[in-house]
């Protein structure tokens, strides 16, 4: 009998880790995802559901807050939640946050779709490609006017291309086509009460806790087959946007790449002006580096890049010629309208604030004419080497002269010649210069000349 007992014991002690690990359950990753959706937010969300799936998660949880972004971004975003193998649910939270433009295409494309209270979703239009209708003074679409006479060719193909993308994701997870649609060409939006009637949504919770309650037990059709979730009692893990993503958001920034693009060209061309300084070109070069790296992530408008940099070409060529104000006002002219053209979309938080674009050409305009105000000053000193300045010097003869000596002046010993006879160590002063000799005449205290 004791070793019946001796033996349960053994096996109890071997299949105690097996059965704690199966009682515990696997943790939830939670990814947040707010402000304006960029290359940084889609680069941060990729990472996490990779890591999610490293580790095991169960469930990874999208707590969105954002008013939408680039398109390229969110179909990046939306490409990896479709190849996930962990469930990934969207979380539009906490109360007052919202879930618009690209944010509604996202939580259409989770496995399951949830709203805290007092949140929205919706105006998925492609506001970047304009809208339908003519806007209002709101900035609004007035569905009054004809379609025909508002909308490009161009506009009504991406339209009617972004509904069909979300129409997709809609069937794709079962929910409110029709309402999908209305989003994109309408703009229309919905809280939380309202999108949950409509099975927009799949369910409600007020904050991450009771989300987690409510989704345990619950089935997720997924590629490989059916997962149920066992989310009470679930470790969770926050994945905050690391160093790279922090930075990359930073430098992606419309308004740090221009202000980046601006350093870049002034530590280079402090650098050509001053060779040898060696810490500007270097600062510089890295600095365009960036900038340039920033905006091929961004929807740029090539026209207003080229305005931009054909405007700081003409600031900066105001300081070399003299065209009196002309090259550096038509510059930032240039300069202005480039900046307000430089980033082609309306999205929030994306486009380049028009203070911004004045304060760096109006520090730029200063900073050019102060350059030609010093280089004018330069000019209109008189001339302190070369031709000019050695006709009038004064110097002293180094032998006697008959004919043809020399002499020295400005500290150098020179080759002349005088029609008068000279006496080594005798004044004289320059009048004129023929090559490599000068021509001398005598010289005394009361000579008004050009010191030696």
């Amino acid at each position: 009998m004791s070793k019946l007992w001796q033996f349960l014991a053994v096996l109890w002690l071997a299949l105690l880790p097996a059965l704690t690990a199966a009682a515990t359950p696997a943790p939830v990753v939670v990814i947040p995802l707010s402000g304006a959706i960029g290359p940084a937010s889609a680069d941060h969300v990729g990472r996490s559901l990779a890591r999610a799936q490293r580790e095991g998660a169960q469930l990874a949880v999208l707590q969105m807050d954002t008013p939408g972004g680039l398109d390229t971004s969110m179909r990046q975003i939306i490409k990896a939640i479709l190849a996930s193998p962990v469930p990934v649910a969207s979380f539009v939270a906490p109360s007052g946050a919202r879930a618009a433009s690209a944010g509604t295409y996202i939580l259409y494309a989770s496995h399951i779709a949830a709203m805290a209270p007092g949140t929205n979703l919706g105006a998925a239009t492609p506001v970047q490609i304009g809208m339908t209708g003519s806007p209002d003074k709101a900035g609004k679409p007035d569905s009054s006017a004809p379609a025909s006479s508002n909308q490009d060719a161009l506009s009504r193909k991406q339209v009617n291309d972004a509904a069909a993308y979300i129409r997709g994701l809609a069937q794709l997870r079962g929910r409110n086509v029709e309402w999908a649609e209305r989003a994109v060409r309408e703009a229309v939006s919905l809280s939380a009460g309202d999108a949950l009637a409509l099975r927009v949504v799949d369910l409600t919770a007020r904050d991450l806790p009771d989300l987690l309650q409510r989704l345990d037990g619950r089935s997720v059709p997924m590629a490989g087959g059916t997962r149920v979730l066992h989310t009470n009692g679930a470790a969770v893990i926050t994945l905050s946007p690391d160093w790279r993503s922090r930075f990359l958001g930073v430098i992606a920034d419309p308004s740090m790449a221009m202000i980046l693009m601006m350093l870049g060209i002034y530590g280079l061309l402090f650098e050509f002006s001053n060779p040898g300084f060696v810490l500007p070109g270097v600062v510089g070069a890295t600095c365009l580096l960036l900038g340039l790296y920033a905006l091929q992530m961004l929807p740029v408008n090539y026209t207003g890049l080229a305005l931009l940099l054909l405007g700081l070409g003409c600031m900066i060529a105001e300081a070399f010629l003299p065209s009196f104000g002309t090259l550096g006002l038509g510059g930032i002219v240039a300069f202005v309208i480039g900046g307000v053209m430089l980033v082609d979309t309306e999205q929030p938080g994306l486009g380049v604030p028009l203070g911004l674009i004045l304060a760096l050409a109006v520090t730029s305009g200063l900073f050019v004419f102060l350059v030609s105000g010093m280089a004018l000053k330069a000019r209109r000193r008189p001339q302190v080497g070369g031709e000019v300045a050695l006709i009038g010097s004064r110097g002293e003869m180094l032998d006697d002269l008959d004919g043809e000596g020399w002499a020295i002046i400005r500290g150098e010993c020179w080759h002349v010649y005088s029609a008068t006879p000279l006496k080594r160590g005798q004044p004289v002063r320059v009048t004129a210069r023929q090559g490599l000799r000068l021509e001398v005449t005598p010289s005394s205290d009361t000579d008004k000349g050009a010191p030696s």
